[in-house]
């Protein structure tokens, strides 16, 4: 599938079959490319927790996740979340095969780039997360399968039930799948007259 159509195709699909289920090279696949999406630094610092437990995903769903079926009934179900001091933690490793003259530029930016800048380290992370889940449903549209992101949950309570380390932040969650109802016509884009601004406001 052209990049531009995986684009325009992908939608937020709400029903899957639960009975199908992702091959193992499938699931690879999928976070392989999930995981070439862009990060400042090329810190990496997203931390995808896939929920696989059935117990698991029924418990979110009914009791934190506002009983939405693609939490259970999707092939695939992953949480995204970050490390939002994946800057201080052997940083010369994001740049292991780059020349040593860049890697020691780059990781020498790193901690001055993110020292004391708490607000700055935390929007990192969500936009390195917001990146990859974009980038992982495009890939599995282009794999032939649907696709829904959800922020529907009890943010606070799916952590504590994750474990969820104190230097982490939380994202969406991402439903992958066999989708088994088209979805309703898209509501709406905005013209680019009303969007896209020239220098500034």
């Amino acid at each position: 599938m052209e990049t531009i159509d995986a684009i325009y195709k992908r939608r937020a699909i709400k029903a899957f079959d639960p009975e199908h289920q992702l091959t193992a090279e499938e699931e690879t696949q999928l976070l392989e490319a999930t995981i070439q999406a862009p990060t400042s630094f090329n810190i990496q610092h997203w931390r995808l927790v896939l929920l696989k437990d059935p117990e698991l995903r029924q418990k979110i769903r009914k009791e934190l996740g506002n009983d939405q079926a693609q939490m259970t009934d999707a092939s695939l179900l992953v949480l995204f979340t970050a490390d939002v001091k994946a800057w201080t933690k052997s940083p010369e490793r994001y740049w292991a095969n780059a020349p040593k003259e860049i890697a020691d530029l780059l990781v020498g930016w790193m901690g001055p780039f993110h020292e004391g800048r708490e607000w700055l380290q935390r929007d990192e992370a969500q936009r390195s997360i917001g990146m990859a889940m974009q980038t992982l449903m495009l890939a599995a549209q282009d794999m032939g399968y649907a696709s829904c992101p959800m922020i529907g949950f009890d943010i606070e309570k799916v952590a504590e039930l994750i474990k969820l380390p104190e230097d982490h932040v939380m994202g969406a969650m991402v439903a992958v799948g066999k989708g088994t109802q088209d979805p309703w016509p898209k509501p709406g884009q905005l013209p680019l007259s009303e969007i896209v601004i020239e220098n500034g406001f």
